[in-house]
């Protein structure tokens, strides 16, 4: 596989050399920009693996910017952000963006976050080459045409709501998805009073489908903001 290619969009100069450094000692490739408008036409041209955004830019908010990315592209975009209040996140999230990071960060878990999005565009472009309506990851397999989940070679006897849940998550794997969308999605209701049902939902789904549900494998909560699928690592993956 080609180096990953990826595009800093950060305008304090510290931060940027700091990613910069970081995407360096890890054999990453990377293109820099300082501004939104510079942030979309780098995007277009310089086509990157995944985007690390700033929110904070000195001509344009960088949700403006998430916008703008998903009228043409499903690029994985990673905010790195000072904004830490949940109202903050999930405005990002829902805007598009895959994941948010919050300043100040550790290397080791920017690293990880880019590990997770890069898993993400393998699997979609192994997707995109032999289109399946099978989903498979790690012990998870998912057979859409027979409408059945089946863990470690044995089917999970899911209710519709169950399904349907699970579905959203693995269609958008290695993504946050926030309440708000899942319940549209699920629901066709994104009220706030409905969020305590969606837990209970994915509380019996994450029962039936992990092996150890206090230490989940593949649902990962993002406390008030919502979920993510977990990629699992292939066995001939290095970290």
């Amino acid at each position: 596989m080609n180096k990953p290619q990826i595009l800093i969009v950060e305008d304090d100069p510290a931060i940027g050399n700091l990613i910069a450094t970081t995407l360096e000692t890890q054999n990453y490739q990377y293109h820099r920009a300082k501004t939104g408008a510079g942030a979309v036409m780098d995007a277009l041209t310089f086509r990157p693996d995944v985007m690390l955004l700033d929110l904070g830019l000195p001509d344009m908010d960088g949700v403006d910017i998430i916008k703008k990315v998903r009228t043409w592209s499903n690029l994985p975009i990673i905010v790195v952000s000072a904004r830490s209040e949940d109202g903050d996140k999930v405005a990002a999230l829902d805007a598009g963006a895959d994941d948010y990071l919050t300043k100040p960060f550790s290397v080791d878990e920017l690293l990880a976050r880019l590990r997770v999005a890069l898993r993400r565009v393998r699997y979609d472009h192994e997707r995109t080459r032999e289109e399946s309506s099978v989903y498979e990851n790690g012990g998870l397999k998912i057979d859409y045409a027979a409408g059945c989940a089946y863990r470690d070679g044995e089917e999970v006897h899911l209710t519709p709501i169950e399904y349907k849940l699970l579905c959203l998550l693995a269609k958008n794997t290695g993504k946050v998805l926030t309440h708000n969308y899942i319940l549209n999605e699920v629901w066709g209701s994104p009220t706030a009073s409905d969020t305590p049902s969606l837990r209970v939902f994915m509380a019996t789904l994450r029962k039936k489908l992990e092996a150890d549900p206090g230490h989940p494998q593949y649902i990962q909560t993002h406390i008030g903001v919502g979920y993510r699928m977990i990629q699992q690592k292939q066995e001939d993956e290095t970290p």
